[in-house]
């Protein structure tokens, strides 16, 4: 995901760093060259004057903006989903995190003298057990689990290093680790309720905020299999291209020596808005425009170990190049 400031002045115009011109530079190249070459043989194919007037552009221009522009509102609305839907998993990590450091209770051991101070307790981090502690890793696992099954990457390190290694080995044979992950945590939870370590009733709080992170993958999952119409970006893709290296023929005539500049603006934004559209629609993906998933899990990561009360922190990713991944 790009992060900067908005620049100001000419400044705007010079930006490079997040600009979508990287993309489509040489198809916009092609197409201001093409506008040269008619400008220079004022629309003569060898002896030949092709007569296009500009009507059929107008008429084609706003349609096509229009659909480009419907296209984008859809593209983004998969991408504004996508963030909400990590966001909700981010949500329910911390609260999950909380709910099993605080609701499940220590294992029974044998009865101990009571503390000369009644009000000296033992601390948050000597409380959490084996268990516990299994639990709010796991989530973490979950996370780069789900992270690399949306953007089809192998796992590498990133899930096993949360887990145990029995636990690393048995989850690494399951077609979907971030399910397979969450059928673990029930039956971490149904060990603590067999032990009689929660109650039933704050069993199910636990178990609705399980539910909660199961549908947020299955909704992620949705997002990633289900693609717009292939038809329907074709046909904008073929109709912006087709425009675009017409319109010289059509501007020569009226426009002179401008016509170049001119075809350059027009196909910088029609271009521009078709690239836009084709990064945003797979949301979850490596490229510039992507949501920043690694970071999104570094946060969960920082929030999970500070609630183990784990001294050694890792910061949080920052911008390279504007860049946040």
């Amino acid at each position: 995901m790009i992060v900067r400031e908005r620049p100001s002045g000419i400044r705007l115009f010079l930006a490079m760093r997040g600009s979508i011109l990287a993309q489509i530079k040489w198809t916009l190249a092609a197409n201001i060259a093409l506008a040269i070459l008619v400008t220079w043989s004022h629309g003569r194919l060898l002896d030949y004057k092709l007569q296009v007037s500009a009507l059929p552009f107008s008429l084609i221009g706003l349609p096509l903006a229009i659909f480009l522009g419907f296209r984008n509102n859809a593209c983004y609305d998969r991408y504004w989903e996508a963030r909400k839907l990590w966001g909700d998993i981010l949500l329910r990590g911390r609260t999950l995190a909380r709910q099993v450091l605080t609701l499940i209770d220590a294992p029974v051991e044998a009865p101990v003298e009571a503390p000369a101070d009644p009000i000296v307790v033992a601390s948050a981090d000597s409380s959490v057990d084996a268990l516990q502690c299994r639990m709010v890793r796991r989530m973490a696992a979950f996370a780069h689990a789900l992270k690399h099954q949306l953007r089809g990457t192998p796992p590498g390190t990133e899930v096993s290093d949360w887990l145990d290694a029995d636990e690393a080995q048995a989850i690494g044979a399951v077609s979907n680790t971030p399910s397979g992950l969450m059928l673990r945590m029930a039956r971490d939870l149904q060990a603590c309720r067999q032990q009689g370590r929660i109650d039933p009733v704050l069993m199910a709080s636990i178990d609705a905020t399980l539910s909660g992170l199961t549908a947020s993958a299955a909704s992620c999952e949705r997002i990633k299999n289900s693609p717009l119409p292939f038809p329907y970006t074709l046909l904008l893709h073929r109709t912006a291209h087709l425009y675009c290296f017409l319109l010289p023929f059509g501007l020569v005539d009226s426009m002179g020596l401008l016509t170049p500049l001119v075809v350059g603006i027009v196909a910088y934004t029609f271009f521009g808005l078709d690239a836009v559209g084709d990064e945003i629609e797979e949301p979850f993906g490596l490229r510039a425009n992507d949501l920043p998933l690694d970071a999104i899990c570094r946060t969960l990561e920082i929030d999970l170990l500070q609630a183990l009360g784990d001294p050694e922190v890792p910061p949080p990713l920052q911008p390279v190049d504007y860049c946040l991944m």
